[in-house]
């Protein structure tokens, strides 16, 4: 299958995608890949370092003719999001990822593509391979974690590099120079109930919400898509106030840095009730579907009755969590006041979890000012403090910010321009790139990002441009090419 994806242009690139793609590298679990990685930079003959934290570094001498320009270091991270739909069969542990090519994009076959951040790491590895490419001094870093806390970049030490300037390629539209970024944090919401032995003449439902699309909690926060566990949550409130519904186990979303696709409860309501029920809930899913019918066009509601569960959750604890998980901020909270159209503070409940006794909640909030990232932390604290949880900060990393007088910004302005024949556009990003993370250590290296167009990332619609990729690498080539004496 993977095939039709080794002919694609430009050819070094996507043979280098194909190869990575075919090595598990989930985040938390990139053993395979580091060696993978270390392997190759060794293959080729280049100094080769893994740091204590399992980033890699390939060192690469400039070309001939390059040695008076200021050396580089291109960066993209190890790792990918996992992500499948509800009937694909595949187990990222063992397999890998099957691509195949839907007219101008190359896609996966139910699962997320890994083209963020794999293309950036299959562009840096063909350049390492190629003999004929101009290039400066250059260092190749590979980070680790990125997409579930960041961990690889936040464990570089100072001194290992000695690049000038940063090119980070993992920016998703190929029209796009970022110049900043959000920071973010994980917040996390736990607490013990009690749980009663279901009482008699009570029946039992599987309530799942599925279909949605999914996607960056980030890039697409601001898209008015919709979260699983919210319109979930928004069922089982209707469901307890006019029925007295009580709740057994939720398992809703997945990672926190992915919009909820999918979410599912088990819950009982007395036998009484059940023509009514039924009722109620395909009326409320009807109005839930009418609303995001725009955007979430497959949204699908499921009730199906089951065997009744043994146990539900104390009552008290279910209304005040079914109520603080509705009060809760999910979405944009502020746009910025400064850059048009910028998110600039939001929240996304990635994932809830409650069965036998313990409730866990975890969201990751992002902000491009950290002053209005902790106002938002804090009131998703009090939010959920109000119903009885403990709540913990983690993972906090910073932001990036703009430097609109960069002499790598000027380059990629103008060479952009001459390659196109219109204007970039230069932007912050709401995503949490590693920029911001690793310029606390290299306070002096200037740092841009750029890359080509991937759509739908973190979601098993993730999909990646041909044209783009085409039109990306032209402009990386011309980059090298042109980067700044020393």
């Amino acid at each position: 299958m993977n095939s039709e994806i080794r002919v694609l242009e430009p050819k070094a690139l996507w043979n280098k995608f194909a190869d990575l793609n075919a090595v598990p590298r989930a985040s938390k679990k990139e053993e395979e890949v580091i060696v993978f990685m270390k392997d190759f930079g060794t293959s080729l003959g280049l100094e080769t370092v893994v740091d204590e934290v399992g980033n890699v570094i390939i060192r690469k001498p400039a070309t001939p003719g390059m040695e008076d320009r200021k050396p580089i270091v291109m960066q993209s991270h190890l790792d990918m999001v996992h992500q499948k739909n509800n009937d694909t069969v595949f187990d990222f542990a063992t397999q890998g990822i099957e691509m195949y090519v839907d007219g101008d994009w190359v896609r996966a076959k139910g699962t997320t593509l890994g083209a963020d951040n794999g293309l950036g790491v299959a562009t840096i590895m063909a350049i390492l391979e190629s003999d004929s490419i101009v290039h400066p001094e250059l260092e190749a870093l590979f980070t680790i974690d990125e997409e579930t806390g960041m961990t690889g970049a936040q464990g570089l030490k100072g001194g290992l590099l000695k690049g000038e300037i940063l090119l980070n390629l993992d920016t998703e539209e190929d029209d796009e120079i970022g110049v900043g970024c959000a920071g973010g944090v994980d917040v996390t919401a736990t607490r013990s109930y009690a749980e009663e032995e279901t009482p008699e003449f009570k029946i039992g439902y599987k309530i799942t919400v599925k279909g949605l699309q999914g996607g960056h909690s980030g890039m697409d926060i601001h898209k008015g898509l919709g979260n699983a566990n919210k319109i979930l949550n928004r069922i089982l409130f209707d469901g307890f106030e006019n029925f007295g519904l009580r709740i057994s186990e939720i398992d809703g979303g997945s990672l926190r840095n992915a919009i909820p696709r999918e979410s599912k409860a088990i819950v009982a309501i007395d036998a009484i009730h059940k023509e009514a029920f039924e009722l109620e809930i395909a009326q409320v899913s009807e109005v839930i579907k009418e609303e995001l019918k725009t955007m979430e066009p497959g949204l699908n509601i499921v009730l199906e009755a089951i065997d009744t569960p043994e146990k539900i959750m104390d009552l008290g604890v279910q209304e005040g969590f079914t109520r603080a998980l509705y009060a809760a901020v999910n979405g944009v909270y502020r746009m910025s006041a400064d850059i048009p159209d910028l998110v600039e503070t939001s929240n996304n409940i990635a994932r809830v979890e409650l069965k036998d006794g313990q409730i866990k909640v975890a969201c990751l909030t992002r902000s491009s000012v950290d002053s209005s990232k902790w106002d938002l932390a804090n009131t998703l604290r009090a939010t959920f403090e109000l119903t009885g949880c403990e709540v913990e900060f983690s993972g906090d990393y910073p932001g990036w910010t703009p430097n609109m007088e960069s002499s790598i910004l000027k380059v990629l302005d103008e060479t952009y321009e001459k390659l196109n024949g219109v204007k970039a556009h230069v932007a912050a990003c709401h995503a949490g790139l590693e920029c911001g993370i690793l310029g606390s250590n290299y306070p002096d290296m200037e740092m841009i990002s750029f890359g080509p167009t991937i759509k739908g990332a973190h979601s098993p619609d993730e999909r990646a441009s041909i044209s783009s990729t085409q039109k990306y690498w032209n402009f990386v080539l011309e980059i090298l090419k042109s980067i700044p004496v020393k």
